[in-house]
């Protein structure tokens, strides 16, 4: 009885909790004993990022590039066959993430046929590596996200002196990469005067962000159009309504099928489970690419208003990579269906 009681008052407790609460206990707080993480977003430390590796991808002439991140914008606009007029497609990893990881190879495979196009993805990892354990690690790589995004937006600056279009330039972030962005696409309007022509956030990092200042995030207004989209939100991602357009994935954009989450997502999840659904973000997005008609998601002020069918008369529009840009506010979809 007693521990049905302790129960009782705990469910509760978890009830009350407002939005952004859940990354206070989720599961990488508590695996990374959150209390003892800095938090330090600080602009004027002047960290060297040199160390970027960027590479381009020509998959027509099985070509691929590498340049350090202050020498990429150069020695892109030095190659012979470079056709300015095509997609420059950018893409930013997380925490933990490197060239050789599954999702580097799953946007490589996404992109490889994709026509008219150019793939960009930077490895950042120098920066953003796990090897002095989660905790020290993480407050590094947080430390360095709008250094990274500043050195990300000068190369995309050099692009546009060099003759390449923002509006040929769609940047897409996971995690953290989708924090880096936020800054990619202030600095390059800032110097510019103009705005890329999309930034899609993959489930951008919620831990050290969700309640920061929302100049220290991605956000509406970095670009021409910026699309978020939440996976495991209260976890590892951030449950913050961000960009022109928020969808909100299957279960409150929370927890997503085939990941074993438990009953609250965010709070009991193992660290596989949240790492799962976080990562769902990658997939599902990228399987859109050579699938145009996925996901139709509906307007809506609530999941529980979502999931009673009680939007189904509300606006529509396509989500993922064929996402038309015109569609603003929050949005729900399943991928209920769908093998991705």
């Amino acid at each position: 009885m007693k521990c049905v009681l302790i129960l009782f008052c705990y469910f509760s407790y978890i009830n009350a909790w407002g939005r952004g609460d859940l990354e206070k206990y989720g599961p990488f707080q508590l695996a990374l004993h959150s209390k003892l993480i800095k938090c330090d977003h600080d602009r004027n430390l002047n960290l060297d990022v040199s160390g970027i590796d960027v590479y381009f991808y020509d998959f027509p002439r099985n070509d691929v590039e590498t340049f350090t991140i202050d020498n990429a914008a150069r020695g892109i606009l030095d190659i012979k066959e470079l056709d300015k007029t095509r997609k420059f497609i950018i893409f930013v990893a997380g925490y933990k993430s490197n060239i050789n990881k599954r999702t580097e190879e799953r946007v490589r495979d996404t992109f490889r046929n994709y026509p008219n196009s150019y793939l960009i993805i930077l490895d950042h990892s120098e920066y953003t590596n796990d090897k002095q354990g989660n905790i020290k690690s993480y407050e590094r790589s947080v430390k360095y996200v709008y250094y990274i995004g500043k050195a990300l937006a000068h190369m995309l600056v050099r692009l546009e002196e060099g003759g390449i279009s923002p509006k040929n330039m769609h940047c897409i972030g996971h995690s953290l990469g989708s924090q880096i962005l936020g800054n990619t696409g202030e600095i390059f309007y800032n110097i510019t005067g103009k705005k890329i022509a999309r930034i899609t956030a993959l489930d951008p990092a919620g831990p050290c962000f969700s309640n920061s200042l929302i100049q220290e995030q991605v956000r509406s207004g970095v670009a021409d159009y910026v699309e978020v989209y939440h996976c495991n939100a209260g976890g590892l991602g951030t449950t913050s309504v961000l960009g022109d357009i928020d969808f909100f994935v299957n279960k409150k954009g929370q927890s997503q099928p085939k990941c074993g989450t438990p009953l609250i997502p965010g709070v009991f999840d193992s660290s596989k489970a949240a790492k799962c659904n976080h990562r769902a973000c990658i997939d599902l997005w990228t399987a859109t690419v050579a699938n145009p008609n996925w996901y139709l998601a509906w307007k809506c002020d609530s999941y529980k208003m979502f999931k009673n069918g009680e939007c189904a008369g509300n606006d529509v529009t396509i989500a993922g990579f064929w996402n038309p840009g015109n569609a603003t506010g929050v949005y729900y979809f399943r991928t209920d269906g769908y093998e991705y």
